[in-house]
């Protein structure tokens, strides 16, 4: 294995492979306000700003809830919670937004430091809360619609956006209104890819509550990802917890369903978190993914004849190894399936040679079903395991998919770059081209 400056070098390469995957996505970020008297914070918005130097879209949601009690406070403004929700009173509602652009002008003023141009708009319509089981919520509301044609608009002349936790309505009265959910509904009426919520989050840890079996957990006990089925699981278990976390987790729900591939919750505190978690395995919050990953499991004896079928196209193309029905059963533990519905649609093996090393074989898809991205879903899939399971690199053999395999984050090798076994048994004949990733 690489070490040393060998191993930076191939993290660089790392960073520029995911770089690619993610050229024209949409990130939106959430940024609680007290993050911006930590000392790592300009350093988060130095991380933002190379994102968006890389062609990534960032948008930024400014959390402002302990800035208003703070300007609140210091005019002598009363106000109330009913139900964790502000009750925004007409005289509180000015020195509201006073506080709401505060903090979105800092976080500007930070990224005009780093060449970076960004803009404050009006882009969200919102309504009242009005009045519910008695209680006037006054100038508090709720989001009706952002105005996505303007924040494309904005992003396509290279500004980041950035919302306030203000919305207008339609005859220009201003409302407060939750940030947290504004970032959820952004995300999806943006069609975002990733959506991250930074605060001061510490972590969930299984010694603290009741965990589903589907859930991923870290070596430390930490959960570390959760599909949405498995996170409706987490909550209805949970369902008496105080954790303030909880409303992240019902959030992310929100977003996955609404068509937010990911949705990372992550500790703002933690320098370099950002980068950690979308070009590394060293992610230190947890993420709540679509529901794409609950359609994929390990494979189970009574998938054989179904897999084969899946498999038989692409052996007869010579695309696959040659492989029988019961070559499948003999290694049936090292297959996952992508199952919709009952019916297997994709598959791919993960062959552990020793050494810190593994390989991803037999990726097989229905033709039927090959626009859906099942290939790529897989083999993110069992990364994402490889990491956990701490493999040092993985590699694959192909004679047809070196471009895609190159996109997804692998470089061409050579027999040297195989596990000695591999090496030994390498098919000439076959000639297949090797690719590698180190993760």
């Amino acid at each position: 294995m690489e070490t040393g400056i060998n191993k930076d070098v191939n993290l660089i390469r790392e960073v520029f492979n995911y770089s690619r995957k993610f050229r024209g996505a949409t990130f939106v970020f959430k940024i609680d306000c007290a993050l911006l008297e930590d000392p790592f914070f300009p350093s988060m918005v130095r991380d933002l700003a190379l994102l968006h130097s890389n062609n990534i879209n960032i948008v930024l949601i400014a959390g402002a809830k302990s800035k208003i009690d703070e300007v609140l406070e210091l005019y002598g403004v009363n106000y109330d919670f009913e139900s964790g929700v502000r009750i925004s009173s007409d005289e509180a509602i000015q020195f509201i937004k006073m506080a709401a652009f505060d903090v979105s002008n800092r976080i500007m003023t930070l990224l005009s430091s780093q060449n970076i141009n960004a803009v404050i708009g009006n882009w969200v319509r919102a309504r009242s809360m009005g009045v519910i089981n008695g209680r006037d919520y006054k100038k508090t509301g709720l989001v009706e619609k952002i105005n996505v044609d303007l924040v494309k608009k904005v992003q396509s002349e290279g500004l980041i956006p950035i919302l306030p936790c203000i919305g207008w309505s339609r005859v220009g009265t201003p409302y407060n209104i939750s940030s947290n959910e504004l970032a959820r509904i952004a995300s999806v009426q943006l069609g975002a890819d990733k959506l991250f919520f930074l605060n001061s989050f510490s972590g969930l840890y299984v010694k603290d509550f009741a965990v589903p079996q589907s859930a991923h957990v870290a070596q430390d006990g930490r959960i570390s990802r959760l599909g949405t089925v498995g996170a409706r699981d987490f909550i209805k278990k949970n369902s008496k917890s105080d954790n303030p976390n909880m409303e992240y987790i019902e959030l992310a729900i929100g977003a996955c369903e609404g068509g937010v591939k990911r949705v990372h919750i992550l500790d703002g505190r933690i320098d370099g978190v950002i980068l950690k978690e979308i070009f590394s395995g060293l992610g230190s919050g947890i993420m709540i993914h679509s529901n794409i990953y609950e359609s994929i499991r390990k494979m189970r004896l009574d998938d054989v004849t179904e897999v084969f079928g899946v498999m038989k196209p692409q052996i007869e193309q010579g695309i696959l190894v040659p492989r029988t029905e019961d070559d499948l059963r003999e290694k049936y533990g090292d297959y996952y399936i992508y199952e919709v519905d009952g019916a297997i649609h994709g598959c791919a093996a993960f062959h552990d040679f020793g050494e810190g090393v593994g390989e991803i074989a037999g990726i097989a898809v229905n033709q039927l079903y090959s626009h859906l991205g099942i290939g790529q879903k897989l083999v993110e899939y069992i990364i994402d395991d490889a990491v956990k399971m701490k493999f040092g690199r993985i590699f694959a053999l192909t004679t047809q998919a070196l471009d895609w395999f190159e996109q997804l984050g692998f470089r061409e090798g050579t027999v040297e770059d195989l596990p000695s076994f591999k090496k030994e048994n390498y098919n000439r004949q076959r000639n297949s081209k090797i690719v590698y990733r180190d993760i």
